[in-house]
């Protein structure tokens, strides 16, 4: 098995002082395992001083030859491409913004599933429900839900039992006698 060359523009002192100036700890044992290549360390021996297989520590060198001391990083992985495009977002925005038509669409509010059957209609894309609330709070919409109230209210008496400070309580209970504990 051919092994693979290290950079020459790096000797092991200067790996080594890279490895102490980071703060990510995965990143220095790394760094620590390619100083002691450096050094003429076989490549088993290296690999055990970061805690990793000689495979692993060959996949590190190929990421060190190619980006340096920064490139044995840990990186996000990127996930999985977006289902709409921008277009179809923005489009979906408007939708949204612009609320259902009861004649077309027979419906008085958006929920999440008739949403959900829209997107499939008009863009062939299939969401679950709860990606469907995950899209819509991307887009910028938060859940909004009308607090219900009762038809026989007496905004008079709501107003009476509000809960206020004392101060404000006895000044009110000087203009409104019926407000009086």
């Amino acid at each position: 098995m051919r092994t693979i060359g290290l950079r020459a523009d790096y000797r092991a002192e200067t790996v080594r002082m890279a490895a102490a100036g980071t703060r990510d700890a995965a990143q220095a044992r790394r760094l620590l395992s390619i100083a002691a290549v450096y050094e003429g360390m076989n490549r088993r021996d290296a690999a055990k001083i970061g805690g990793m297989d000689r495979q692993t520590l060959r996949d590190w060198v190929h990421r060190f030859n190619a980006q340096g001391p920064g490139g044995v990083v840990n990186r996000k992985p990127p996930g999985a491409a977006p289902k709409l495009t921008a277009e179809q977002k923005r489009a979906l925005a408007a939708l949204v913004e612009s609320g259902p038509d009861v004649q077309r669409d027979g419906l008085v509010r958006w929920r999440r599933i008739d949403l959900k059957q829209v997107i499939w209609e008009r863009f062939g894309v299939d969401y679950h429900e709860r990606s469907v609330s995950r899209l819509l709070h991307d887009l910028g919409f938060s859940h909004v839900s009308a607090r219900p109230q009762h038809p026989n209210q007496n905004a008079q008496m709501i107003d009476m039992f509000k809960k206020i400070s004392r101060r404000r309580s006895r000044r009110q209970s000087r203009i409104c006698p019926a407000a009086r504990p």
